[in-house]
């Protein structure tokens, strides 16, 4: 779990570099933001269930289930403060962040 965060970090900075190549400060800046809303709910959730296993009864799926709710809650709603607050936000950055950082765990699928 905690390998695909570190591609979501990696994807995150990559798709920042190129929107701020492509599009300016304000475009990398704004990819930032869209990959950091994803991979901060992501890093949390790896870490619960890291914790849940830890445990000696082990984890059940309720833990899971619970689990990736919050996460996509917490997604949702850091992006809705991001597109409330950063007032030169670049969505076309924002939105291509979050799809390629979200979809980076394929990556990790396919190197194994």
């Amino acid at each position: 779990m905690f390998r695909v965060v570190f591609l979501q970090i990696l994807t995150t900075v990559i798709v920042s570099l190129v929107a701020g190549l492509l599009g300016g400060y304000h475009a990398a800046i704004s990819a930032l933001l869209g990959g950091a809303a994803c991979v901060v709910p992501s890093g949390w959730f790896a870490l619960k269930l890291a914790a849940a296993a830890r445990r000696p009864q082990g984890t059940d799926p309720a833990v899971f289930l619970i689990g990736e709710f919050v996460k996509v809650v917490s997604t949702l709603l850091l992006l809705g403060l991001i597109v409330a607050f950063y007032k030169d936000l670049v969505w076309l950055a924002l939105l291509g962040s979050v799809i390629v950082v979200l979809k980076s765990y394929v990556l990790t699928l396919l190197v194994r």
